[in-house]
């Protein structure tokens, strides 16, 4: 519902410093999307506690790398909530060398293993996270492994086949 997402922009422009950005859309059936960019790591935990004040969910958290084709030390997360129905996806910029952002699983706990997840695929620190421990990959192992061949955004949008043996081949010396 719109009135959901005049809300948490209301509540942004309350208790956020200045520099975010809010976008809002409705399609032709009703249907209520928003998009908010924030300025800085430290304006999420502040927007996930208005967010949940006013019964918003979260349904999942997207951590990607900025660039795409080569591994890269900039990356964005978006944080993507339901309220009643219409959605508010939530992003924020990690600059180049920038690794840490705050946890949100005092808040939602369910972001528990979506950040586990980016912490464990892109060496990156949700801090003050209640259980930092690796999901898959062996802590013995360097973390980020798997960026050294392909980064993992590449990987989930299905171009992994093709762009891993191409680099394990070319690395190799041998043509594909």
């Amino acid at each position: 519902m719109i009135d959901d997402i005049t809300q948490v922009e209301s509540l942004f422009n309350q208790q956020l410093t200045a520099g975010f950005s809010f976008e809002t859309r409705i399609n032709k059936w009703g249907v209520v999307s928003a998009w908010s960019r924030l300025a800085d790591t430290e304006q999420l935990l502040p927007a996930a506690l208005a967010i949940k004040q006013l019964g918003g969910r979260l349904h999942t958290i997207s951590a990607y790398q900025r660039l795409g084709g080569e591994p890269t030390d900039i990356h964005e997360i978006a944080y993507h909530f339901d309220l009643d129905g219409s959605t508010l996806t939530l992003t924020v910029f990690l600059a180049a060398g920038q690794r840490d952002v705050p946890s949100l699983t005092p808040v939602f706990c369910n972001a528990d293993w979506n950040e586990r997840e980016f912490m464990e695929l892109y060496d990156l620190n949700a801090v003050g996270h209640p259980n930092p421990t690796r999901l898959f990959i062996d802590e013995n192992i360097d973390a980020a492994v798997l960026q050294k061949f392909i980064p993992f955004s590449d990987m989930v949008n299905a171009a992994s086949t093709k762009a891993l043996w191409e680099k394990i081949m070319q690395q190799r010396g041998e043509k594909s």
